[in-house]
């Protein structure tokens, strides 16, 4: 178990889980989870993190064929620019690998932002804390959770 599904049973959150074999020459994980999982790339989420001035961390999802609006996101939480942050960084914060970073579990509670897409869709998917697994839940559940702002992010 990933610290992102221990984190979903212990708040009794419904989610099921999906495995697929990650081919590692591949790095466009969420792609990748989309194509081998047979799902709509727009239900896909990738988890990225972002950097914000004054520094702080914060964690963006958009879908997996989108690109992440960094005006978007710092307007979204009140900053005056975002950059993406530094992939050891990243790492190292969360406690997972590129590619795997779920956003449920990380070893520190980051602001988070979810595009507002998601709540389009009954359930999405996003990491489950490592690559060749993703988690189906609802986008309320990730509001909840996490405590997540939804606002249009992509650009």
């Amino acid at each position: 178990m990933t610290p992102a599904i221990n984190l979903l049973k212990k708040n009794k959150c419904d989610f099921k889980i999906h495995k697929y074999e990650h081919d590692p020459a591949c790095t466009n994980f969420g792609l990748e989870a989309a194509q081998k999982l047979g799902l709509d790339e727009n239900r896909v989420y990738k988890t990225l993190l972002v950097e914000l001035n004054p520094k702080e961390l914060v964690v963006g999802i958009i879908p997996v064929n989108c690109t992440m609006s960094l005006k978007n996101i710092a307007s979204a939480l009140k900053a005056k620019n975002a950059k993406m942050a530094d992939k050891q960084e990243a790492q190292k914060v969360t406690g997972y690998l590129l590619g795997g970073i779920s956003p449920f579990g990380q070893k520190k509670r980051l602001r988070t932002v979810i595009d507002v897409t998601a709540l389009d869709f009954e359930t999405i998917y996003v990491s489950g804390g490592k690559r060749g697994l993703d988690i189906e839940v609802s986008a309320d559940i990730v509001v909840k959770l996490l405590n997540a702002v939804t606002y249009k992010i992509t650009s």
